[in-house]
């Protein structure tokens, strides 16, 4: 029998970044020339202040981000990160977009693009062009 079949949990504990960090470093990103603290981050994400404040913790220990004067940034790292999530989110967008024309919902670019490696995200990038 082949032994490269695993369980999903399995897939989604081999990366350092879990989905909801990227989730985070994406609209950090997304918003990196306003002013972001936990509040309007939480606001955005649509979770708890308290839930916002342990995930900053946990991407400051990562070196992705910092906070100073109540401010979040991302480091040159987190950076790094937040432009390729960012980037993947608009290729994933913009094919489900002219794939599903009229029935685009952004739902699905969520849930799909954490899930997309770099190999398949630029070949669907290729095919759109």
């Amino acid at each position: 029998m082949n032994n490269d079949f695993f369980t999903l949990t399995t897939y989604l504990h081999k990366n350092i970044i879990t989905y909801p960090m990227e989730d985070y470093l994406e609209m950090i990103y997304r918003r990196k020339k306003e002013k972001i603290t936990i509040t309007s981050l939480s606001i955005d994400l649509n979770v708890k202040k308290s839930s916002c404040s342990k995930m900053i913790s946990k991407l400051k220990n990562l070196n992705l981000i910092y906070v100073q004067e109540s401010h979040i940034s991302l480091t040159e790292k987190g950076e790094n990160i937040a432009t390729y999530l960012y980037h993947r989110h608009q290729v994933l967008e913009a094919f489900l977009k002219k794939l599903n024309k009229q029935d685009f919902k952004l739902e699905q670019v969520e849930k799909i693009e954490h899930f997309v490696d770099k190999i398949t995200l630029l070949n669907i990038e290729n095919k759109l062009l």
